[in-house]
């Protein structure tokens, strides 16, 4: 698992946003906010939060969004969004 990602999923946002702060306190770090399905939203307010806490000490990268297929509850194919966030301190 690489540890510039953090990926999205049960915890409450504030762990998220705590975890991105620790990993961006270096000048020129950089993480990926990846998230899929329902925890997508989740994704983007993590996102949204670091940069408004930052104040302009990181800038977003880009933004990335695509469908991955997964294997389903009964094994066949089912598709899910999912989502990639960049996040840079200069």
């Amino acid at each position: 698992m690489d540890e510039s990602v953090i990926y999205i999923g049960q915890k409450p946002v504030m762990n998220y946003v705590l975890a991105a702060g620790k990993k961006l306190a270096e000048p020129g770090a950089s993480i990926l906010v990846q998230a899929r399905g329902k925890c997508i939203s989740k994704a983007v307010d993590v996102a949204l939060i670091t940069l408004d806490r930052s104040k302009d000490s990181v800038k977003l990268g880009g933004i990335s969004i695509s469908t991955e297929v997964l294997p389903g509850p009964d094994g066949a194919p089912q598709n899910i969004s999912s989502i990639k966030i960049a996040l840079n301190r200069p």
